[in-house]
């Protein structure tokens, strides 16, 4: 076969995918730009697992090539209420960054994914980092994408050889009723989401937490039915 009559593979990215409302909607976004999305979850030591199940469900449903889930042992750091049970999740709002923050999780999870993405061949890195309606962590905010995707270029063999690795942010500026209304149009099925901080073992979420009152606005404001289910 000639170069003129070869077929032009698609680009590969690898997504970064927790199971929850926008990292989903970052998947379909990147399959909607014609990415082969090689999709990446995380077991970091999360007191729940429902939402890595429901990364399996969502990997699937929205056509990833591949998922995999690696673990990183967060819990064996400490200091969020979401890997120590010990520490109670608020149910109310709070003032500065809450204790729901993990230290470095982006950092780290960015830090699979361009490993992954090395091995794969994948210029593109997709995550559902949002600097609008979102918890205040410092790493959602535009400036640490900027900082990870400069020291992707710097930190790898692909990036020295001339990779211009892209860290895709495509919500970082959007409103939760924006990315709802995105994310509906391109066929995501939120009913499969998990966002709760604490939610069940089957999924179902408090309705207290920080996720679940940015969640149940963020459905509310973009005039959509919230198929959350509750316990």
């Amino acid at each position: 076969m000639t170069a003129s009559t070869s077929i032009a593979q698609p680009q590969r990215a690898v997504v970064l995918l927790s199971g929850g409302l926008d990292s989903a909607t970052v998947l379909a976004m990147a399959r909607a730009r014609g990415f082969e999305c090689y999709a990446l979850s995380v077991h970091y030591g999360q007191r729940h697992g429902a939402e890595l199940a429901a990364a399996r469900q969502i990997a699937s449903a929205l056509g990833a090539r591949e998922h995999r889930i690696m673990g990183v042992d967060l819990a064996g750091i400490g200091g969020s209420a979401l890997t120590d049970p010990s520490m109670a999740i608020p149910e109310s709002p709070t003032t500065g960054i809450p204790i729901t923050y993990v230290p470095a999780r982006n950092t780290l999870m960015l830090s699979l994914a361009l490993g992954w993405a090395e091995v794969v061949g994948a210029a593109d890195i997709f995550v559902g980092v949002n600097a609008v309606d979102y918890s205040g962590y410092p790493d959602c905010r535009p400036e640490f994408i900027a900082a990870f995707e400069n020291l992707a270029r710097l930190a790898t063999k692909a990036g020295v050889e001339g990779t211009q690795f892209n860290i895709q942010a495509p919500l970082i500026d959007m409103s939760k009723a924006d990315i709802i209304r995105a994310g509906t149009e391109l066929g995501v099925d939120y009913s499969m989401t998990v966002s709760c901080y604490q939610a069940a073992p089957d999924g179902a979420a408090c309705g207290k937490c920080d996720s679940c009152r940015l969640r149940a606005a963020g459905f509310a404001a973009a005039g959509t039915t919230d198929p959350t289910r509750y316990r």
